[in-house]
C-alpha cells in the first residue's frame, strides 16, 4: 500500500468516526458542558450582584439614620444652645428681684442702687465670660462698621465724622458687632 493510499484511508476513517453517534454525543456532551459552565457562572455573578445591591442598600439606610440622627442632635444643641448664658443670668434676675423686694419693704433706695450697681457689674462680668465686649466710642472716629449714625451735628470743638455722643452702647461677641453703638456724629 502506498503512502497516498494510506492518507486517504485514515481520512475516510476520520469521517466514519466523526459521523458516528458516539462522535456526535461526544460533541453534544462538549458544548451541554459549556452551556452549564456558563449557566453556573452568570447565577453566580447575579448572586454577588445581589449581595452587592443589598450591600449598598444597607449603607445607604445606615447614611440616612446617620443624617437623621445628626440633624435631631443639631436641632438639640440649637434648641438649648443659650442654656448655659441663661443659667448665668438667673442668678442677675434673683439678686435684683431681692434688691427690689428689701428696698420696697425698707424704703432704702440707696441701697437700691448699691445693689442695682453691683448687679451691673455681674451681668457685664457675665457677658465678658461669653466674648462680648462693649464698643468704644469716647473720642473715636465714626466707623460705620460699628456705629450707627442717627444724628448729625455741626459742632466747633470737634473735628469732622467724630462721634459727639453716644444714644445707646454697642457691643461685640469675639470681635463680631452684635450691636452697632447708636451716635451722634459732627458734619462740617
Amino acid at each position: 500500500m502506498s503512502e497516498q493510499d494510506k492518507e486517504i484511508l485514515n481520512e475516510e476513517l476520520e469521517k466514519e468516526t466523526m459521523e458516528t453517534p458516539e462522535a456526535e454525543n461526544v460533541k453534544e456532551n462538549e458544548e451541554t458542558a459549556g452551556e452549564a459552565d456558563k449557566n453556573a457562572e452568570i447565577e453566580k455573578l447575579k448572586a454577588e450582584l445581589d449581595d452587592w445591591k443589598q450591600s449598598y442598600m444597607r449603607k445607604q439606610a445606615d447614611f440616612q439614620n446617620f443624617t437623621k440622627r445628626k440633624e435631631r442632635e443639631m436641632e438639640e444643641l440649637r434648641k438649648y444652645a443659650s442654656e448655659k448664658i441663661i443659667t448665668k443670668l438667673l442668678d442677675g434676675m434673683d439678686n435684683l428681684e431681692r434688691a427690689i423686694n428689701s428696698s420696697s419693704q425698707t424704703k432704702d433706695f440707696d441701697g437700691l442702687v448699691k445693689g442695682v450697681e453691683i448687679i451691673l457689674g455681674n451681668l457685664k462680668d457675665i457677658m465678658k465670660s461669653e466674648g462680648v465686649e462693649e464698643i468704644n466710642t469716647e473720642n473715636a472716629e465714626f466707623d460705620p462698621h460699628e456705629h450707627m449714625a442717627v444724628m448729625v451735628e455741626a459742632s466747633p470743638e470737634h473735628d469732622d465724622n467724630k462721634i459727639i455722643m453716644e444714644l445707646q452702647k454697642g457691643y461685640k461677641m469675639k470681635g463680631k458687632v452684635i450691636r452697632p453703638s447708636m451716635v451722634k456724629v459732627c458734619k462740617k
